[in-house]
Parts: C-alpha cells; structure tokens; sequence
C-alpha cells in the first residue's frame, strides 16, 4: 500500500481518476469521455453502466499497479440512477442533471404552494435539477417501477452512491451530506431524510441510501486486491469548494465546466436566500455540518461545445481563445445559451436559448467571443444576487477547464469588477476530494487547507463603467427575450 489518495472524479462529460502524494500534489491522471444521450427535448441521459465501468478502468489506470492508502468521489450531483438491489443493475439510464422531464411536477408545487415546503426543509427551489423531481417522474411514467421500489426491491442513488455499491459489491448503500442535500429529499437542517418531502413527492424511503458525513467510512473495495477504504465523499461543486480552500464565511468559488457553479461559504448558518440562490450543505464533518450559497448556471461550456459540436466552428475548445482574441468585442452579439432552461436566480425551465444583435458583419469570432461572454454575464447576475443576500466579495476564486482562457478570465474580471484568482492547478474538484480523503487520514486539517495560495494568478477588471453597464444592460434584454420564449 502506497502513501496516496485515490480520486475518483466522474463528471458529466468525462469520468478522471488522479493519484494525490502526502503532500497532496497531483500525480498520475487518467480520463476517459463519457457520452451524454439526448434523444428528445428536456431529455438527457446517461448509461449508468458505463458510468460505473469508466470509473472502475480509470481507477486501475490511474493506480497503475500501486495500491492507494484511501478512495475519495467527487461526482457530478443530481444525475438520478435506479438500480435492482439483487442483480446490481440499472432499472432505466441514468437521467443527468440537466434532464428536464420532471418540469410538470415543478408547476405543481409552484402552483400549489409546495415549494415553500421544499425550500424551508431543503434550501432548493421547485426545479427539474434536483433528484427528487427525477426519481418522481421515473417512479410515475416506467411501469412497474413503483410496485418494485414499495417491495424494497429498489435502490436509488446520485452518481456518487452508484459508485459506492459497485465499489463495494453492493455491500454499501450510502451517500454523503452534500450530495444528499441536493435531491429534494433531505432536511438540511436536521440531517436526515424528511418524511414530510417524501410524501409531497410520493417516494418510498425504502429506496434511500443512508446518508453519512463527507469525511469517513462508506466502506471498503477490492478493486486492487486488497481492501482499500472509501474515505472521502463528496458532490463535485462542495470538492471544488474545498479544493479551493474555502473553509471560512464569505470565500467564494465558481467552477465552470459543462455548467458553472458559483458557491460561498456560509459556515454553521444555513441562509435563507431572499434573491432564489440556493442554500445547500458544504459538507458534513464530525457531524458538523458547514453550509454555503449557492447559484447554478446550467449552461457555461456546453455553450462552447455546441458551437464546436453542433455548428463545426472550430475543432478544439482550446482554440477559442484565439478567436475570441481576433475581435475587440462581440459587436452587440448575445448569446443565451438556455439549451435546458436558465438556472440561477432565474430559474425559469422553459426559457429557450438565442443569439441576439447578428449583423451582416457578424463572424465566427464574435460568436466564440459571445459564448465565452455569456458565462461573465451570468455571473455578474448570480453575484447581484449574492449582494442582495448581504454576501459582498472581496475576489472571485475560479477553477474549471474554461478558465485556461484568459479572454474569457478578462471579461469575467470586467463584468463582474472583481479580480479573479486562477489556481495554477485547474483541477480544484478533484483536489478538494483528495482533501476530504486527507482529513480523513490524518495528513492535513481545515486550517492548512484555507491557507492562501501563492500560485494563484490574478486578473483585475479593466473595462470602463459605462461600458460595463451598456453591455450588462444588453445581456439582460437577451435574457428576458429568451425567458419570453418559454
């Protein structure tokens, strides 16, 4: 056995497996794409299987005939597996995060005054993201799957629970805090399952996982050969929290990956949000349970892809900060990218994405530099919000593929007026899930941990007022159209 931590990060868009030394330094790193299903509109799925597979080949990959002192997950959250707890297997593909079915269900509770039920207990709003939404709509629209989750014949997990019962051949059905306030269906306050939301959703609690705290036991695999524990659990956007070293009140992060996510640390207060952010648990140590603000955009580098993927403007991401550098600026184009509804204080599931102030000059350079823009844009709302909520900013701590792009790092110092830090290592998830491992271990403390980087690189706003406030003013125009379209 190896002085080292194993991380397993499955995303949406790839599963990555990374080996962390003592000193918690990133050594081998292994990834593997996993592909996203979307066969109709508001429908986004996943093979489960291959969820699990990728992540048990990029796990060995990565271990590379050593055998690592823990297992730490980091995954993404919502994404709604069912499983049959005799054979192992999935019931249904896996409906991701951005799966819009369960949007009926929403106006419902909107409608009726459930979601006030919801937000009291959970700190969520009313909106298809959330598991419980998922697992409702899968419980009412596959037939027979109910009858079998009442018999105990089923078992239901986020992504981080799934790899947990393959790891350990089914010996473990268990999740962590953090992931578990992100289905609907846990009371954050009380650090449990609420009985109560489990009725508005008409869920058997049979089909739960036990919820234990981020940093501990979810037991044991052989994947190597020899018993290795699974010790540090926890959703990817709470990882990159921790990765960040966000440990006290107000120290923010936004990652952006297939969505961005911006998340402050609140500590031991859950705060309700007056501005629809969200109030999430940060994570649960020792039983303590530190919690944060959090806003979703739901669309940040799928907005990147699609003009890659859908419209063949260029062949790899990494050259869009090249082009976007071509232009001066976008020109007056928009671009909205509300391909699954806007997050985020928004929330609003049927909005449609747009492209805004095309003219004959329009070129392929102002619509990358529109697309990295829309991002900026859609932070500056979610920290307008965070302002009305009382939590000011001082710097803006940013992970996440996208932020290799200075273009897009500048305008989002611009449009936001903060400087933004940029960690030498971009993998902020996967080291915040090394993190938990580490405590786990003994190896480091929350202290060492939220301690300032050096390393960090730092961009200070630039643009001039007036052009800040026309080009907000714009982006907002942008937004309310493609809101009018749902």
């Amino acid at each position: 056995m190896t002085d080292t931590i194993l991380v397993l990060d499955e995303g949406t868009s790839s599963t990555r497996a990374a080996l962390y030394d003592r000193d918690l330094q990133r050594g081998r790193f292994c990834q593997l794409e996993v592909p996203l299903v979307s066969p109709a509109p508001d429908v986004v799925e996943q093979d489960a299987s291959l969820i699990w597979a990728s992540t048990r080949d990029m796990a060995l990959a990565a271990a590379d005939g050593r055998v690592p002192q823990a297992i730490a997950i980091t995954n993404q959250r919502e994404t709604t597996i069912v499983w049959d707890r005799a054979t192992g297997e999935p019931v249904a593909p896996a409906m991701v995060w951005q799966d819009r079915r369960g949007a009926d269900l929403c106006a419902a509770m909107r409608a009726d005054g459930r979601e006030t039920v919801l937000t009291a207990r959970t700190g969520l709003l009313a909106d298809p993201y959330f598991s419980g939404f998922k697992l409702a709509w899968m419980l009412s629209s596959i037939e027979g799957l109910r009858a079998q989750a009442e018999a105990g014949k089923l078992a239901f997990g986020t992504v981080d629970c799934w790899l947990i019962w393959n790891l350990t051949g089914g010996a473990v059905h268990a999740t962590d805090a953090s992931n578990a306030s992100r289905t609907g269906l846990y009371d954050i306050h009380t650090g449990d399952w609420s009985d109560e939301l489990l009725a508005v959703f008409d869920i058997p609690r049979a089909l739960l996982p036990e919820v234990r705290d981020t940093v501990g036991s979810f037991g044991e695999t052989s994947l190597f050969g020899t018993p290795v524990p699974i010790s540090g659990v926890v959703g990817d956007q709470q990882a990159a929290l921790l990765g960040q070293g966000c440990v006290a009140p107000g120290q923010t992060k936004v990652t952006y990956g297939t969505g961005a996510f911006l998340m402050s640390q609140t500590g031991s207060r859950a705060i309700a949000s007056t501005s629809r952010m969200l109030t999430t648990v940060a994570w649960r140590i020792k039983g303590q349970t530190s919690y944060a603000v959090e806003g979703a955009i739901l669309n940040a580098g799928t907005a990147v892809q699609w003009l890659r993927d859908g419209l063949g403007l260029f062949v790899r991401a990494d050259e869009t900060g090249g082009i976007a550098a071509s232009v001066p600026d976008s020109a007056g184009v928009r671009l909205v990218p509300a391909f699954t509804g806007l997050g985020a204080p928004h929330w609003c599931p049927g909005a449609r994405g747009l492209i805004s102030g095309i003219g004959r000059g329009t070129t392929k350079a102002h619509l990358v530099r529109a697309a990295l823009e829309a991002s900026a844009f859609q932070t500056a709302d979610l920290l307008a919000a965070l302002a009305q909520d009382g939590i000011d900013l001082a710097v803006l701590r940013v992970d996440g593929g996208m932020v290799a792009n200075d273009v897009f790092l500048q305008a989002l110092a611009d449009f936001t007026t903060l400087p933004v830090e940029r960690p030498a290592d971009l993998e902020m998830t996967a080291r915040g899930a090394a993190n938990a491992a580490a405590l786990a271990l003994g190896w480091t403390d929350l202290e060492t941990l939220g301690a300032p980087s050096v390393s960090a690189t730092r961009l200070a706003p630039v643009m001039a007022a007036d052009v800040r406030e026309r080009e907000l003013a714009d982006w907002r125009a942008a937004v309310a159209a493609a809101i009018g379209m749902g």
